[in-house]
This record gives structure tokens, sequence and C-alpha cells, in this order.
């Protein structure tokens, strides 16, 4: 059993400050299914290498999940955990799945106004910031689910960062966004400009706001795309 403080010794919950180039590979952490989560939980990691037994799952989530300050029904709300990560908590009640989290290596403010002059600074300068934790291989995963927030219409820009480093040949992805009204963005034309050799499948958006009841949204979309029996 990998436990909570296992990991953060390992670094895959910190930031430790690795630039993408020349880094190694993850293991992404199993999350145990433990009921409906709610804004306050978060998806945790059960048994180590999805690799060490017969069982392993296909489906890899990455998952870039910023908690603080949020928007929320045109005002502001804190949240302890982050409107993607509960979403992603929700489908890891439904189905097996791996979890990778993309954790910045220079942390995003949790003011939302500074968040959003960053992301505006970071569009335009085409910036790729770098990732904390080495990334994950690919190797024996089908599916590949790449769960952000919508910010400026486009997913965050460290998810392209996360894409292009690596090889998506041979499998599926699947966007999956919480955002405030503008659903999936321009999500699915930037995975398919930067996921090398994906086949894109359907994409999932989820208003942030409604995160922690989108259970049956979530079950009904993975039923769609074959993720769930």
């Amino acid at each position: 059993m990998v436990t909570r403080r296992d990991l953060l010794t390992r670094g895959l919950l910190g930031a430790a400050g690795l630039s993408v180039a020349g880094c190694a590979l993850a293991t992404p952490t199993r999350p145990e299914p433990s009921g409906s989560p709610t804004m306050a939980t978060r998806p945790q990691p059960s048994s180590g290498s999805p690799t060490a037994t017969g069982n392993a799952s296909r489906t890899l989530v990455a998952v870039f999940s910023r908690a603080g300050e949020n928007h929320f029904y045109g005002g502001r709300t804190w949240l302890e955990v982050g409107n993607t990560e509960v979403v992603v908590g929700l489908l890891a009640t439904l189905v097996d799945v791996d979890v990778y989290r993309i954790v910045p290596a220079e942390p995003y403010p949790t003011d939302y106004e500074e968040t959003v002059a960053q992301n505006t600074r970071e569009q335009d300068a085409g910036a790729r910031p770098r990732i904390a934790d080495p990334l994950p291989d690919l190797a024996g995963y089908d599916r590949v689910v790449l769960a952000s927030g919508v910010w400026s219409v486009r997913p965050p820009m460290i998810m392209r960062t996360f894409t292009e480093a690596l090889d998506f040949t041979g499998r599926t992805v699947y966007p999956l966004t919480t955002h405030a009204g503008s659903g999936l963005g321009r999500a699915v034309e930037v995975y398919r400009q930067t996921c090398r050799g994906a086949t894109l499948g359907e994409g999932l958006a989820v208003r942030g706001e409604e995160a922690g009841a989108a259970e049956p949204e979530v079950r009904a979309w993975l039923q769609r795309v074959g993720l769930l029996g």
C-alpha cells in the first residue's frame, strides 16, 4: 500500500521543480473509490505501481486542477480542492483508472485575478510552464483522459507542456474540462494539435460550480465513450 506520506516523499504530490526537458517517467497513482466525493475530498492513491499486477488499469487520467479563490456564478468562492479534481474523484469511483496529477513547478497564485492575469501572459507568450514531477510512462495505456479547467477558452498552457512531451500514438484521448460557461472551449482543437498520434474521443464539459453534483453526467459520458460497461 502506498501511503500519502510515501507519495509526498517521492515528490508525486509536491513541486520539485524539474524541467520537462530530459525528465524521467513517473508511476501514476491509483485512486481508491470511497463513495461520492465532495468539494472537500480528492481521489486517494491505493496500491503502488499500476503495472505490478495483472489487473492494471488501461486508462490514465492526467489532471491539472487549481484550488484557491475561484469563479462562482459571477462571484468568487474558495475551493480547498479544485473543481476538476472533484470531477476526477467522481470518475474514479465509477471506473478503474490511474491518476497523474500535473503539478506546476511554480504554483499558480491562489488569488483568482492574479491567476487570470498570469494565464493571459502565458497565452500571449505561448509559454510552456514547467511541470514539477517526472512525466508518466504511457506504455500499457490505451486511453488517456486529459482533465483541466478552461481558462480564457483554452486549457491552461501547462496542459500543452504535458501533451507535447509525450507520444500518444495508438491511444484515444478524451478531453474533460470544468468551466464557467465556455464548455470544452478549444480543448479539442488544442489536443488534436499537440497529442502526437492520438485519436480524439468525445469530451466532457462540466460547469465548475456544479462539479460536486456531476456524478450522473460523468457516468453517462463514461457509458457513451465505452469506459464504463
